[in-house]
Order: C-alpha cells, then sequence, then structure tokens
C-alpha cells in the first residue's frame, strides 16, 4: 500500500530533458505530505536500528530527504554538493556524465573515521554520482552502511558502479 502512494505521487514527463527520456518528476511527491511522510517513515524504519552516526544527502534533491531523515532519527546531516558551493576547506571527486565529467565535494572535516553513514539521494540512475559519494566518504574513514534512494531507475544499471553495498528504494522502473 505504502508503495502505491508513492508511486502515484510521481510524475512521468516524456521527451525531458531530451527526446526518448521519460523524465521522474518528485515535485507532485513534494507537494504531497502524505507521500513525502510515507517515505520518510519507510526510510526510518529502515534504518532506526542501523547504528548511523549521519546522513550524507546528495545535492539537490538529496537535501530535501536528508534533513527529514536525520531529524527522524535524531543524527546529523552532511551535505554532498557540486564543485564550488561549499565554504569551507574541501575533499572532492570527479565522475563520469554521459558527455563529460563532473565533481562533487564534501567539507574535509564533514565525517570522522568509523562513522556509519547512509548515502541518501532521490533517485538511482547510472550511479556516478552515488559512487563518487561513496568515494567521498571512504576518504575520510567513514563507513557507508547502505545507500537509499526514492527511485531507482534499474534498466540503468546503477547497481553496478556501487560494489555490494545495500540499496533501498520502494519505487524501482
Amino acid at each position: 500500500m505504502s508503495t502505491e502512494i508513492l508511486q502515484q505521487s510521481i510524475r512521468d514527463i516524456p521527451d525531458f530533458p531530451k527526446p526518448g527520456i521519460v523524465f521522474k518528476d518528485i515535485t507532485p511527491f513534494l507537494r504531497d505530505p502524505v507521500a513525502f511522510g510515507v517515505f520518510i517513515d519507510l526510510l526510518a524504519d529502515q534504518y532506526r536500528d542501523a547504528d548511523l552516526d549521519a546522513i550524507v544527502a546528495i545535492d539537490a534533491r538529496g537535501f530535501l530527504f536528508g534533513g527529514a531523515l536525520a531529524r527522524a532519527l535524531n543524527i546529523g546531516l552532511v551535505p554532498v554538493r557540486k564543485k564550488g558551493k561549499l565554504p569551507s576547506a574541501c575533499i572532492s571527486e570527479e565522475y563520469e556524465l554521459e558527455y563529460g565529467t563532473a565533481i562533487v565535494e564534501m567539507h574535509d572535516d564533514a565525517l570522522k573515521s568509523r562513522e556509519r553513514v547512509l548515502i541518501l539521494d532521490d533517485l538511482l540512475a547510472t550511479g556516478g554520482t552515488v559512487a563518487a559519494t561513496l568515494k567521498l566518504c571512504r576518504k575520510l574513514g567513514a563507513e557507508p552502511v547502505a545507500c537509499a534512494f526514492l527511485i531507482e531507475l534499474s534498466f540503468l544499471n546503477g547497481r553496478e558502479k556501487l560494489g555490494d553495498i545495500p540499496i533501498f528504494a520502494p519505487i524501482v522502473v
């Protein structure tokens, strides 16, 4: 039942941002307090006993869920942002895009050695951003426990870039 509520709140936008792509629009989901609450509750139930120290949320839509989940679990939130957006000293990781590369960053003091973290974003597609985020966490000595998403686009095989880390996504297409 709860997965149905989530699926019903996601809108497909054909041919966006270019022909042949069906964009998964989460803005109706964000507007729906019941669906949003169901997702945060699912995440909290999934990770309440995981002994997490922080949520590592990926720019930008991961922030929308990360703050709510961090509050529900009474733990901290660590943002991972696109290059040049964080104000203090950072570590960075480059990853492949369809046409080129991009860089994500995290403050170099955001995590401590052996801290247990959950990496959170809205969507798992090709896995490049999440794989780079895993590397950032590990550079600081943290232990990524799992990755969680609202949606997984399984046909893009993003899981393959993440190794054997557990993945949670209530909507898989």
